[in-house]
């Protein structure tokens, strides 16, 4: 596919998304790489426009250059952001209590800490972007290992093997004291991210390397 093409399917796409005002929002191709910029007036939409160019057929990365523009009906004090996260994750009933930390920064808020499972560490994330006036979230909680490296390989392996979205035979798995390897290709970025889904799932890992080259 041609990167005129490829810019046009992306930006279709934002169109039909009904929780992205795509007015706002410019794209640009160059050999299979889509750049998103612009505004944004959240950065729950942010993330969600750079999902939906994910999606397109023939997208092999995207940049995101998206900046957030909370309007000011909607601006918080970093104190403000700051109480409401803490509030969120300690009515998360994913996220263990008393093991993530929070601190925000104009309206950026870093999430520090040990969790025991890569899901929880997502969990806390996802519990926080949303709030009002953030404009972004960096997740610098480790999760800690506490599986052998064989366990973990076969288990992804395995993992590969049910799904049905994932063509085992093309996708290759190392794994060392807690950190993975994904290395081979896949069909498109939507597969390419079922196989991390699937090998931040194993028990853990605590970081994943993915390698995967899309390959239409």
């Amino acid at each position: 596919m041609i990167d005129k093409d490829l810019k046009q399917h992306v930006e279709n796409a934002l169109d039909w998304e009904p929780s992205v005002d795509a007015k706002d929002i410019g794209v640009s191709a160059d050999q299979g790489v889509v750049t998103l910029r612009g505004t944004v007036p959240s950065y729950s939409e942010k993330l969600v426009a750079e999902r939906v160019a994910l999606r397109v057929y023939g997208v092999k990365a995207v940049a995101n250059d998206l900046t957030v523009h909370v309007a000011n009906a909607y601006q918080r004090t970093d104190t403000e952001i700051a109480q409401a996260a803490v509030s969120a994750l300690t009515w998360h009933s994913v996220v263990p209590n008393d093991r993530v930390t929070v601190t925000v920064k104009d309206g950026w808020i870093t999430l520090a800490g040990t969790l025991d499972w890569q899901y929880q560490k997502d969990a806390a994330a996802r519990g926080v972007r949303e709030l009002t006036g953030v404009k972004g979230v960096t997740n610098d909680i480790r999760v800690k290992p506490t599986v052998k490296t064989a366990v973990v390989r076969d288990k992804i392996e395995a993992a590969f093997r049910r799904s049905a979205e994932i063509d085992a035979r093309r996708v290759n798995v190392t794994a060392q004291d807690g950190k993975v390897i994904l290395s081979g290709n896949v069909h498109s970025w939507a597969e390419r991210q079922e196989a991390e889904r699937a090998a931040w799932a194993a028990p853990g890992v605590s970081q994943v390397d993915d390698r995967l080259a899309v390959v239409p």
